[in-house]
């Protein structure tokens, strides 16, 4: 059994395991590097084939997403941890050790991340992950180190190890056998925010979800789709939604669900007011498929669910207040 299976999920990239993937097998000697394709049309599995025959190669005959993608490809793994690495990352040397370190002190932490910066602006945070992934009680997630667009630049003001809410899918370092144990990710979400329900799933159980500052990262973000495009809008408004629809306790699910319908109408005249009509309309598609698909949805949620009032990691106000009104740009100035 290998005791960590670092996994990329490749789809068209093969220009990013051009650029990165010499990187990551510099630094990551003595673990196991396996890419599972999602069916490329780039000559993806050629290069792999050619280039890195020692690089155990998953392919794929279809996109099955980013969930389906590492679902088929984790279960055919046997390792003591995953480490779940976008293509478009450079790694840095000793990024992997500090957080199995971490993993091994306690046995009630789950999942970690590292310190995530930009690629092209190596001083700023990135939006994808930040210093650690946060929510607030409305479920609108964010990190330390970037609010909404606002991105802090990297001061060393985020240079601890602190339990978060959820750890970035840019790179998620996992416990193989919690990931098995909670069927990994639901496959419905495709793409985006399912790393934040896996999390939610497992801290409902007192797992803990970590951030360690000791391994640093630059990740490009948006390599497969662009934050600009509207398909990317749409799944994060429908999985912020099936997040809540699969997490939240009986007593607050109803109230919440209505809350966040009625600000995302307010989102979509937004979008029109501005001209982004093809957002506006996603996200009107987003909500049909939740009215669609509302009972399956809620067969999924787990009978344990409860309201903790000391969830860590969960921002105990309204997130779009403190950020419109009130004018916060910075996670230390949310206080709480």
């Amino acid at each position: 059994m290998a005791r960590v299976s670092i996994v990329i999920l490749n789809f068209n990239g093969r220009h990013f395991l051009e650029q990165f993937l010499p990187t990551v097998k510099k630094y990551s000697v003595g673990y196991e590097i396996v890419i599972a394709d999602n069916n490329s049309a780039d000559g993806s599995v050629e290069y792999l084939r050619t280039s890195f025959p020692e690089i155990r190669l998953i392919p794929f005959d279809q996109n099955y997403g980013f969930c389906g993608g590492y679902n088929k490809a984790l279960f055919q793994l046997d390792s003591k941890y995953f480490v779940l690495l976008n293509s478009d990352i450079e790694v840095t040397k000793n990024w992997v050790e500090p957080l199995i370190d971490l993993f091994e002190k306690d046995d009630k932490i789950a999942a970690i991340q590292p310190k995530l910066l930009d690629y092209k602006s190596k001083k700023k945070f990135e939006y994808a992950g930040g210093a650690g992934g946060f929510i607030d009680k409305y479920g609108y997630p964010f990190c330390r180190g970037r609010i909404f667009d606002s991105i802090e630049i990297d001061e060393g003001q985020y240079n601890d190890t602190k339990e978060i809410f959820w750890a970035s899918g840019a790179c998620l370092f996992i416990k193989a056998e919690l990931f098995k144990l909670y069927s990994g990710f639901d496959e419905d979400f495709f793409a985006h925010m399912e790393e934040i329900d896996l999390c939610w799933r497992m801290k409902q159980d007192d797992y803990k979800i970590m951030y360690c500052a000791d391994s640093e990262i630059y990740h490009i973000g948006g390599g497969t789709l662009a934050y600009s495009n509207p398909r990317k809008t749409y799944l994060n408004f429908r999985n912020s939604l099936l997040v809540l629809i699969k997490n939240l306790p009986s007593e607050e699910l109803i109230w919440k669900l209505l809350f966040r319908w009625m600000m995302d109408f307010v989102a979509i005249i937004k979008f029109a007011l501005s001209g982004h009509f093809k957002d506006a309309f996603m996200v009107v598609k987003a909500h049909f498929y939740i009215l669609l698909n509302l009972n399956k949805n809620l067969n999924k949620r787990s009978d344990k669910l409860k309201i903790k009032k000391h969830l860590a990691g969960i921002y105990p106000k309204f997130l779009l207040f403190s950020y419109h009104i009130a004018r916060v740009r910075k996670f230390s100035d949310l206080k709480y």
